[in-house]
């Protein structure tokens, strides 16, 4: 028989990953993810930003960009898109500071309806 103190939960309960979540989005600058995200305005934002590279409708202008129609990148979580849109990759530039969060959160909702 297991006494209580030496039991371990494998799985943290779901409350606690959900806090453990949004106190790591909030230390990384991202407080507004309770809301949700546009992609209407990411639409916009992408277009006058991203889209130079990324392309219209996200079929790339250049090589080695992803196919964002084709899904490519897409499969990534949000936390990921979030920092490479943040602090860029490769020849992609940072948009920190450049990008609100909210306006990040809108382009990946964007991104997202383009597959």
């Amino acid at each position: 028989m297991m006494n209580k103190s030496s039991y371990m939960p494998s799985r943290l309960p779901r409350m606690t990953r959900t806090l453990a979540v949004a106190l790591t989005l909030s230390m990384a600058g991202f407080t507004g993810l309770a809301q949700a995200a546009d992609p209407l305005k990411g639409a916009k934002t992408y277009n006058e930003r991203c889209s130079d590279c990324h392309g219209p409708r996200g079929v790339p202008t250049m090589p080695g960009v992803p196919d964002f129609s084709r899904n490519q990148r897409l499969m990534q979580t949000d936390m990921d898109l979030i920092k490479t849109i943040s602090v860029g990759k490769g020849m992609m530039p940072a948009f920190q500071g450049v990008l609100s969060e909210r306006e990040i959160l809108d382009v990946i909702a964007y991104l997202r309806t383009l597959q």
